[in-house]
């Protein structure tokens, strides 16, 4: 038989349990998040995200001339592109380009600096 538990005791131990749990719930979602990532297997193709840290630096250079009215249409006509495109590329970051129209978005950003109309 159990002893008698003081109702006073009752309420904290509750409490405590409570507690007790959400720690470890903490602890097991902290360890989900902390996991490695795997590595890609070979030839999948790269999505925007941590695993493309040249791609985040060049959307960052590219974003400030994107400012201007048209610039996303004036961008997509140099790259043979939509608007649309462009914006995923630079707004919502759910698409990368193919290799060659990344060399061309660098050479418009080369030019675009110098002062020049790309095009």
């Amino acid at each position: 038989m159990y002893p008698k538990i003081d109702g006073r005791i009752e309420l904290p131990l509750e409490l405590a349990a409570v507690l007790a749990r959400a720690a470890q719930t903490l602890v097991a979602d902290q360890q989900r998040a902390f996991r490695i990532a795997r590595r890609p297997r070979k030839g999948v193709t790269l999505r925007p995200g941590t695993d493309t840290p040249l791609w985040n630096a060049l959307v960052v250079e590219v974003r400030p001339h994107l400012r201007k009215y048209g610039a996303q249409a004036n961008l997509g006509r140099v790259l043979g592109l939509d608007r649309q495109t462009i914006n995923a590329y630079f707004i919502t970051r759910t698409r990368m380009p193919d290799a060659e129209r990344t060399l061309q978005l660098l050479t418009w950003l080369i030019a675009t600096r110098a002062g020049q109309t790309p095009g």
